[in-house]
């Protein structure tokens, strides 16, 4: 191939990068069969890194028409706000799902605004903190998704939900990726949430599924979730490597998360216990890098089984 016949597929891989895939919203299914004989099955809609910006309508009704899958509940595992103004879009959005259980963890992207950042930097290891971000209104998102939605609050906490007569456990951890993770937190949260939640006294009835939740899914959040008992862990943060290279895969994983773990439903192993592992490719970029390559911007469902 000449230098002119390889820069020509360049630039069209770049062109299709940017202007189509990054708009070819997908829903990738999964099913976990991990609840008990003769239980409902449970829906999950894994929602992750937005990084919505106001001027996106066509992103902002792609996720609204997810509320046609009816979903049991909604696992939000942050990065939702890519712009300052973009707090109205995501609420228009996210609108329809009022009323459906959700939980949430925050990414870094719902404090701080994107900036600019060298590419290639990725290849030198997890993206750095800019100096002066841009402050985002995280009040605002907060309280829109636990007042309005309904949502639950899972940075660095423990919650109980009952779904269709399955009985979730679910705990997670503020932004890892910039250490705000409190990971010493988890064993007491959870055992004040089985000593108070409802169902503690009823032991005729079916055994709790423990759910974690991260945004970005490095080793000592997953062997820390692994140890308090997780049968299922969800993150996001990767962006599936944003650019996969065909019969290679992903490039980065931006954290220290293997490649081959980089997106998809996978399994997580630590001292001897295993938790499915479900990572999202999420459904946006930063502003200052639209563009992905072999890797569709995706929401999942994840469908719980007996």
């Amino acid at each position: 191939m000449t230098a002119a016949a390889g820069a020509a597929v360049g630039l069209g891989a770049l062109a299709w990068g940017v202007f189509v895939e990054r708009n070819r919203f997908t829903v990738r299914h999964e099913v976990l069969p991990v609840l008990e004989p003769g239980s409902r099955t449970l829906t999950i809609l894994h929602l992750s890194d937005l990084h919505l910006a106001p001027w996106q309508a066509e992103k902002q009704e792609w996720i609204r028409g997810l509320a046609v899958l009816e979903p049991d509940l909604i696992v939000n595992t942050g990065d939702n706000i890519g712009h300052e103004d973009a707090h109205t879009a995501l609420e228009y959005a996210l609108e329809p799902f009022r009323g459906v259980p959700g939980v949430f963890v925050n990414g870094s992207n719902d404090y701080y605004g994107p900036s600019p950042k060298n590419p290639l930097a990725y290849f030198g290891g997890p993206s750095k903190a800019h100096r002066t971000p841009v402050d985002l209104d995280v009040d605002r998102m907060q309280s829109f998704f636990t007042d309005q939605l309904g949502w639950l609050d899972l940075n660095n906490r423990a919650r109980a939900l009952e779904i269709r007569g399955s009985r979730l456990e679910l705990f997670g951890v503020n932004d890892a990726h910039r250490g705000w993770d409190r990971l010493d937190r988890i064993p007491g949260a959870l055992d004040d949430l089985r000593e108070n939640v409802g169902w503690q006294d009823d032991h005729g009835g079916p055994e709790p599924i423990s759910i974690g939740v991260t945004h970005a899914p490095y080793q000592r959040v997953l062997n820390s979730f692994v140890n308090n008992g997780a049968d299922v862990i969800f993150g996001g943060h990767t962006h599936g490597g944003q650019v996969q290279v065909p019969g290679y895969g992903a490039l980065v994983t931006n954290c220290d998360l293997p490649r081959s773990k980089v997106s998809g439903l996978t399994t997580w192993s630590h001292a001897r216990k295993t938790a499915h592992l479900e990572i999202s490719a999420g459904l946006g970029t930063s502003i200052y890098a639209p563009v992905r390559f072999s890797c569709r911007p995706e929401a999942v469902i994840v469908t719980l089984t007996a």
